[in-house]
């Protein structure tokens, strides 16, 4: 699926990228030794942690795209950082449970 696909209902403002990347699933989590430890590929990184650190690990783990939630303030060097590892940033003002609620049900 694409992310445009779900981009309305998300409400995402896409800081970065093309809402045309492709996801296959989808990992919530702020603690980001978890997203290290159990995000798959092509999972698209839903979380509240808007640093650089967010987009190492998402480059890592081979994460198409990140959703900073709760309309969090996004420093520039993240958004600097995920265009060095081609990675979409998006913001919503939605909280992680209904991000993930909508993704789920889009890819079901």
């Amino acid at each position: 699926m694409r992310l445009s696909e779900i981009r309305d209902e998300l409400g995402l403002e896409i800081l970065l990228g093309s809402p045309e990347c492709e996801i296959t699933g989808a990992y919530t989590s702020d603690l980001l030794s978890d997203v290290m430890a159990h995000a798959d590929e092509g999972d698209v990184l839903i979380t509240i942690q808007a640093h650089n650190n967010t987009v190492a690990v998402a480059s890592h783990v081979d994460a198409p795209a990140i959703i900073i939630c709760n309309s969090r303030p996004i420093p520039e060097s993240m958004t600097e950082a995920a265009q060095e590892h081609g990675i979409v940033l998006c913001r919503t003002e939605l909280n992680q449970f209904q991000v993930s609620g909508i993704i789920y049900s889009a890819l079901r």
